[in-house]
């Protein structure tokens, strides 16, 4: 077991926990618990190492979560549930930068995962932890990604996978591998914020583990995602890292790595972050511009399923990362969210809607003068092009619609022709391509 502990982030609370200890929330003050810091590290013989373990076929290695295994509260890895996670692109994006108006975009692409989101960074190490607790049953509520990464990681280590989801409001692509990968599967008649709560409650009577972004180890997981991108750009930091705010999981991950990364010695500073929500679901938007008390957002609505949270967890985490960092948070519309998508897919590289918001709100960001143009900007692209398949075709043949009905224009449709089994028409149908 590890000699690191969980501590308590409430700002007048300061409690320490085993980590051996099955807990979520400080039992004195509710606030967030998050894995202690790592030891200190030789840095160049662990970026070394980190380098090295790219050339080895153990499945501790060849995972890019752990791989950087010093960074995580594991000293044993007879424990850990491996589906060789991390790995992924770093994608340069010529043409969704200046449709961005920036001079360059890189694409840090956590679809490229095998479950296709980035959840699984966290869900290895939320696993693990649950095999090393000697847990039977795992549960998470999910709109989609969580579900399917939990259920695999769950099954892949022999465990139970126990799903609820809001009845009616996920992706099919989604909830389809949540089946496939053998998940108890319970639907209910609520919202994802409400379903949380009952699940919280339940989780302890019943013997089940959480896997929901609430568990720190969940965050310590996804935290590995900066540390690889850190290693793909030479160790450079770049000027913005920008992602879509939904849980807030991955900013509170992300902004823990680089804080920890810069006290280790790994880098001089920080980047500045960037959170995206969902205009419909952007409760975070709303606390970073008002401050004050966290107001929920009651019946949050997106298309972008990822996102549509109205009470994320991680807020508190979240916003000491945008603070420290000097960072910003962002809406995007329904249209801007559809188009940027468009976009990026233009480029060769897709993505999920959620993941798309953060093009449109760099967009906006740039035009503001906020982001600039020469800046390094890394953009995280969360989930797979077919997570949510049905979207694309609707927005392609303009039938995409808001939650409210208002019908999304599709300025980049690239709509499906028909022709007779014709040679000249065929070629001539070519040619007006061709020429356009």
């Amino acid at each position: 077991m590890s000699t690191q502990e969980l501590l308590c982030i409430g700002p007048e609370c300061g409690a320490r926990f085993p980590i051996g200890e099955v807990i979520y929330t400080c039992p004195r003050c509710q606030s967030l618990l998050e894995v202690s810091a790592p030891a200190p590290l030789d840095v160049e013989a662990a970026r070394r190492a980190w380098r090295e373990r790219r050339l080895s076929d153990a499945p501790e290695d060849r995972s890019g979560v752990w791989r950087f295994r010093e960074l995580l509260p594991f000293d044993d890895m007879r424990h850990i549930v491996t589906l060789a996670e991390g790995n992924t692109a770093l994608l340069e994006a010529p043409r969704a930068a200046r449709y961005a108006g920036l001079d360059a975009l890189l694409f840090k692409h956590q679809g490229f995962n095998p479950t296709g989101s980035f959840k699984d960074n966290g869900m290895t190490v939320g696993a693990s932890q649950a095999l090393r607790l000697g847990m039977k049953t795992v549960a998470c509520v999910s709109t989609g990604n969580t579900s399917a990464s939990m259920a695999a990681y769950a099954s892949a280590a022999g465990l139970l996978p126990v799903i609820f989801l809001p009845h009616g409001n996920i992706s099919y692509g989604k909830l389809a591998q949540a089946l496939e990968y053998g998940a108890l599967t319970i639907q209910v008649e609520a919202n994802f914020d409400e379903i949380l709560r009952l699940v919280r409650e339940l989780a302890p009577k019943l013997g089940i583990y959480l896997l929901n972004s609430v568990n720190p180890f969940r965050i310590e997981g996804q935290k590995t995602i900066m540390a690889e991108l850190l290693e793909q750009l030479g160790w450079r930091v770049p000027d913005w890292v920008v992602l879509p705010g939904g849980n807030l999981g991955n900013i509170s991950a992300f902004g823990k790595a680089f804080r920890e990364l810069r006290s280790l010695g790994f880098i001089p500073r920080l980047p500045r972050f960037a959170v995206i929500q969902a205009e419909g679901s952007a409760p975070f938007h709303d606390y970073f511009r008002r401050r004050g008390e966290f107001h929920p957002v009651a019946k949050p609505e997106t298309l972008a399923t990822a996102i549509r949270i109205g009470d994320p967890v991680s807020w508190p985490k979240a916003i000491q990362v945008i603070d420290e960092t000097n960072g910003v948070v962002e809406t995007a519309t329904e249209q801007e969210i559809a188009d940027a998508k468009a976009v990026i897919g233009q480029c060769g590289i897709g993505c999920e809607p959620a993941s798309a918001a953060t093009l449109a709100g760099i967009r906006k960001l740039a035009a503001a003068g906020v982001i600039g143009a020469g800046e390094l900007v890394v953009a995280v692209l969360t989930g797979h092009v077919l997570k949510d398949p049905d979207y694309i075709y609707r927005y392609h043949t303009g039938q995409l619609e808001t939650p409210s009905g208002a019908r999304i224009e599709p300025r980049f449709a690239n709509q499906p022709v028909t022709a007779r089994p014709d040679a000249g028409e065929i070629a001539a149908l070519l040619e007006r391509y061709h020429r356009h």
